[in-house]
């Protein structure tokens, strides 16, 4: 049966995990899987995270079933996250996932069902999951111009131009904020503008949010996406808790769904459950149990939103001092893009072969598409990677 598979191609992402602990050299630095690192160079638990679990250990009294749709109050707590406010909280249904890449397939699932012929519009670039996901769902998918490798900056111009033709069979993809890979993200005004587009042709829009509370904050980084749901009849979000939560390993994520009513939106919370008991069954709770915990308590609650401000302005710190690192010992401006991109995330402009050279002579790992972690930079690798990434962008 088996021997007629052809060999697979290498995760270009999860591959180079393996081979940064394969690296025998003790000079390198791992920039390619997006996860978080303090300046330790580790990936922390959370204090809030700590204490929840302290907490679901002492008081939890079954390992039972949860059900199809995960942990209710999770769900509800993920809607409130980014929803509450809004006009559309009496017409929004939502299931926990295995992270949010079992929300994106959850909800790619949904649309084939509900519609055969949809057509999902990804930005270019967009996440590496997102078109395998949507194309395992039987969906076709379409790029919308995005991204100015000579900018470096969103093309909105361009972006809205591709988006004008977008219509009622198609749902359109979008990033809520820190876009992955670039860091690149739209305006507000941009929000408007695809909101408006949406409104006049028909089409769905679909936000994947990851990164809550890396780019602007926890409120801000929601309000593009608040803005259009309370425009549009119908639209769909996937969010997760890996990164601002640091859940990883956990895999606990949300598939939400506003739908035109509330009869609507149940029955898509409905027929979700169906598709999970067919592919999962239920997802996992200890993640869910987790979150559930600190956002149901003031303490933990607000000790969470000062960790993630803290991440958040970690993140800042190291993108400014990437960037003087570069102008002041290396007299270039060239990389000062850096600074204006939010999250996690920055493109280089670098070819596959120049990420190669950062990987083979330095032992930097980034992806080949020149998409870097600055979330895995510690502050002493700084001056290492910028002395690397002038000698290497020379050539």
């Amino acid at each position: 049966m088996f021997s007629q598979l052809p060999t697979p191609a290498l995760d270009p992402i999860l591959s180079l995990t393996v081979a940064f602990r394969n690296d025998p050299r003790r000079e390198k630095v791992d920039l390619g899987i997006g996860v978080y690192k303090n300046s330790q160079g580790e990936t922390p638990i959370m204090r809030a995270v700590s204490q929840a679990q302290h907490i679901v250990a002492d008081t939890q009294k079954t390992k039972s079933y949860v059900g199809l749709a995960g942990c209710e109050e999770f769900n509800q707590s993920m809607v409130d996250l980014l929803l509450k406010g809004t006009s559309v909280l009496d017409r929004v249904a939502a299931i926990q996932t295995p992270g949010a890449s079992g929300a994106l397939r959850m909800l790619g699932d949904l649309m084939k069902v509900a519609q055969p012929d949809t057509t999902v519009w990804i930005s270019n670039p967009s996440y590496v999951n997102h078109k395998p996901v949507m194309e395992a769902a039987g969906l076709k998918v379409k790029y919308y111009r995005y991204f100015s490798p000579l900018t470096k900056q969103v093309d909105t111009e361009l972006m809205l131009q591709d988006l004008a033709g977008a219509g009622v069979n198609d749902v359109v993809l979008l990033h809520g904020c820190c876009h992955n890979p670039t860091g690149a993200d739209i305006d507000f005004s941009a929000w408007q503008a695809i909101t408006e587009l949406a409104v006049k042709n028909g089409f769905t829009p679909f936000v994947d949010i990851a990164y809550q509370g890396f780019g602007d904050g926890l409120e801000e980084d929601a309000k593009g996406l608040q803005y259009m749901a309370n425009q549009v009849e119908e639209m769909l979000i996937t969010t997760s808790c890996s990164k601002n939560f640091g859940l990883y390993r956990e895999r606990t994520g949300a598939a939400i769904v506003i739908g035109q009513s509330a009869l609507a939106a149940q029955n898509a919370k409905g027929k979700l459950m169906t598709l999970a008991r067919a592919t999962y069954t239920m997802p996992p709770d200890h993640g869910a149990a987790l979150v559930k915990t600190v956002l149901q308590d003031q303490a933990l609650t607000t000790l969470w939103k000062q960790e993630l401000s803290e991440m958040q302005q970690r993140l800042l710190n190291l993108r400014q001092t990437l960037c003087n690192e570069l102008r002041n010992q290396h007299n270039t401006s060239q990389f000062d893009f850096i600074e204006s991109h939010k999250g996690m995330f920055t493109v280089l402009g670098f070819s596959p072969e120049q990420m190669g050279t950062l990987r083979e002579e330095y032992g930097i790992y980034g992806v080949g598409d020149g998409r870097i972690n600055i979330a895995g930079l510690t502050e002493k690798d700084i001056p290492y990677v910028a002395d690397a990434i002038v000698k290497v962008s020379q050539r």
